[in-house]
């Protein structure tokens, strides 16, 4: 009986001394856990923010002002049918294009495209993810892939869409002082690159959370909210006023419902600049 339990007992050692050379092995030789992707048809602008914030609603807001009705979509939309969105009212679009620097929208041709070709104006958004890389390597890729603004009156500046971490932490691991510098090195590279500052996508609950107010973004980009309720609500510290309310995750028209902060003739001269 002790032969057997030593027996036992020394197979057992040898299986953890193979696995432990296994892992040396592996140390040695540079091999690590894959990194997490980096983009998604299933990240888009609110994904996050629903996530975390909720909120529905179940008719279009009482009109105070002169608005104009819009949408935005991703891949997750597929190809969308902008004859009809026409047609049900949508008048502008905001289209993602990129998330980090590695992931591009496979439909953004067919919904960037398609929503110019029957009328719209319409703009190109980026899902910033701040904890993978600067904000000035991920504007160049979003302009280099659809980011760019042209003064032809149909063109929206591009967007930043700043909102929880769909990977992991909250705020990216990043201090306030530390994602203040990334918006503001992503907003200078796209000036840089397009002579127009980025539009803000965010909700006040994550902007006043993980980039405060040290820099009053207001006086230089436009803001696109996200709050899905039955008024807008406080705005993100930094603004006096919004110039898109996204009011709600699906509705009349494909993607997400939003609503312009002014009649046609203030939305074509958010596009000329």
């Amino acid at each position: 009986m002790v032969l057997l339990r030593f027996r036992t007992w020394t197979a057992r050692l040898g299986v953890l001394a193979l696995a432990a050379g296994a892992v040396v092995a592996a140390s040695a030789s540079g091999t690590s856990a894959a990194p997490l992707p980096e983009g998604s048809a299933d990240h888009y602008a609110g994904s996050q923010i629903g996530k975390h914030e909720g909120g529905t609603r179940t008719a279009r807001p009482a009109k105070r002002f002169a608005e104009v009705p819009g949408m935005d979509v991703s891949s997750h939309q597929g190809d969308v049918d902008w004859r009809r969105s026409w047609d049900d009212g949508a008048r502008f679009a905001y289209v993602k294009a990129t998330e980090g620097t590695g992931y591009r929208n496979p439909k953004f041709a067919q919904q960037y495209n398609g929503s110019y070709d029957v009328g719209m104006i319409r703009g190109a958004y980026h899902f910033a993810l701040p904890d993978r890389s600067g904000g000035t390597e991920q504007a160049d890729f979003f302009v280099d892939h659809g980011g760019g603004w042209s003064a032809d009156g149909r063109t929206l500046p591009g967007a930043m869409d700043m909102e929880y971490n769909p990977y992991g932490e909250t705020c990216y691991g990043l201090s306030q002082e530390a994602m203040t510098r990334w918006v503001l090195d992503f907003s200078d590279r796209v000036l840089q690159r397009t002579q127009r500052h980025p539009t803000i996508y965010t909700s006040a609950n994550w902007w006043n959370r993980c980039v405060g107010g040290s820099v009053h973004f207001g006086r230089t980009n436009p803001l696109w909210v996200a709050h899905y309720a039955d008024a807008l609500g406080a705005l993100p510290v930094g603004w006096d006023f919004h110039t898109i309310w996204q009011w709600r995750a699906a509705g009349l028209f494909p993607g997400d419902q939003n609503l312009f902060n002014g009649n046609a003739e203030q939305l074509l001269s958010v596009a000329l600049g």
